[in-house]
């Protein structure tokens, strides 16, 4: 079993230790929104359904995209790129079902890898996943799902050893409605004999476009209403051709660049439909947007103003929207209340704000008008946020991949010069950010890593942990 493979240079791939932005400058532009990274690497895993070749295009060339390939790889995967953003995927035998544990806690993708092999060789061993330092996140709802479907499930201290005679279908209700459970589920369900009927499912874009790709390789999926998803197993998936959505992520990073520096970028690829929620608020805050022919563009209407937010599951607030909307409540006028929902430990990075003079108190307490999961546990899942508050230039270490925008977003409507460390978090889960943001007149500078360390850095940035 080989170790992670990430010493292969990318295109549109960047190797900083450091970056420097000077502030205060409007920025104007238009950028394209990359491949959503929570959808093509889920993409990515279900051609392990099929024997026959899979094409992805838009696809983002970022750290965790390799990642996931080099997973795929170690299992049998063959991996070809037809162009800067187009790969082929063929697994016409599965080479080894025992995941190297060199991938435990670096990414999520392994757990959703146990479907596909248990339908295509029975077994599998898997090492438990990682994720952003961002809350426990447990595999408890996957697990759960699987054995009702009749795998045999041993966990170990850093792995976990699946076995089948087969799955069937049957009836499994989330306690919550988790994105990634989900996935699981279905990754298992397509194949299973009977029908998977997954109650409380989640139904965000990114759970779409994995159902999208799944019914274009002959899976018959459907999604009903109340968040009921009905999968009929089928014998057998053929290869298909497929265009992830734009990451709706990066969209609003984006946007909430143009709001926070007064600009105006356009932001190719940009849905409404996937950012009614973001809208909405964004509005409500003194941004502002319209829609063009390519995607849409969004600038600041008006003084920005105080507003009340909750994260929530789709089609509520996302929570890697959060980040960048606490940091233009920095510039609004009143108090400003975030309850988070999603994840019990998400404001970590408000610390190194303060340091920049954001005024933000954390809070143990449901202020988002009802209780959540959180409640009465002392997770600091609330934020109120006072402003306007003028910010400074001052150095960050960048502790997770949301994180890393929002002190870039930070960085640019700051006064003087800041240093961001730890951009390898960032780089993770935005495509080419440093080009990105010089093409909509952001001045950033790089500290490049010498030719000789770059793979010794890349081998490190997958000893962290993951994005999300």
């Amino acid at each position: 079993m080989g170790a992670p493979s990430t010493t292969a240079t990318t295109p549109g791939s960047t190797d900083q230790r450091w970056y420097r932005i000077r502030g205060g400058a409007p920025l104007h532009g238009s950028v394209e929104a990359s491949g959503a990274k929570n959808s093509v690497t889920k993409l990515m895993v279900a051609t392990l359904l099929t024997p026959a070749p899979c094409t992805l295009t838009r696809v983002p060339r970022i750290a965790e995209v390799d990642v996931v390939l080099g997973m795929l790889t170690e299992l049998g995967t063959h991996v070809e790129w037809l162009d800067e953003h187009t790969v082929r995927l063929t697994t016409e035998r599965i080479a080894d079902a025992s995941l190297s544990e060199a991938y435990s806690g670096v990414n999520r993708i392994p757990i959703l890898m146990m479907g596909p092999l248990l339908h295509r060789v029975g077994e599998a061993v898997i090492p438990l996943p990682g994720g952003c330092r961002i809350g426990k996140r447990p595999v408890d709802f996957h697990l759960a799902g699987l054995r009702a479907m009749g795998a045999e499930i041993v966990e170990q201290v850093r792995s976990v050893q699946v076995k089948t005679l087969g799955l069937r279908g049957t009836h499994v209700a989330l306690p919550f409605p988790s994105v990634g459970a989900t996935e699981n589920l279905l990754l298992a369900a397509v194949r299973a004999q009977g029908t998977t009927v997954i109650s409380n499912a989640a139904v965000e874009p990114e759970v779409v476009d994995l159902i999208l790709f799944l019914q274009q390789m002959g899976a018959l999926v459907d999604v009903e209403a109340d968040r009921t998803i009905v999968v009929q197993g089928v014998d057998r998936l053929r290869g298909a051709t497929h265009a992830p959505i734009h990451d709706r992520i990066e969209v609003a990073s984006f946007a909430a660049a143009a709001v926070a520096t007064d600009g105006r970028i356009e932001v190719v690829g940009a849905r409404q439909d996937h950012l009614m929620t973001f809208l909405n608020h964004l509005r409500r805050l003194g941004g502002e947007f319209e829609v063009t022919p390519r995607g849409m563009t969004f600038f600041r209407a008006r003084a920005l103003e105080a507003t009340h937010v909750q994260t929530d599951v789709h089609p509520g607030f996302m929570t890697d929207w959060q980040q960048p909307l606490v940091v233009l409540l920095t510039q609004a006028r009143g108090a400003s209340v975030i309850h988070e929902t999603i994840y019990e430990d998400r404001f970590g990075y408000t610390r190194q704000l303060a340091e920049m003079g954001a005024d933000i108190a954390l809070s143990t307490l449901c202020l988002g008008g009802k209780s959540c999961r959180f409640a009465a546990r002392d997770f600091e899942h609330s934020a109120v946020v006072s402003g306007p508050t003028p910010l400074t230039g001052v150095d960050l270490t960048i502790p997770d991949l949301r994180a890393g925008f929002a002190y870039v977003l930070a960085a640019l409507s700051a006064d003087g010069t800041s240093v961001i460390r730890g951009t390898r978090f960032l780089e993770r889960g935005y495509e080419d950010p440093v080009g990105k943001l010089r093409s909509v007149g952001a001045q950033v500078e790089t500290d490049p890593v010498p030719a000789d360390r770059v793979a010794a850095d890349r081998v490190a940035a997958d000893q962290v942990p993951a994005v999300h």
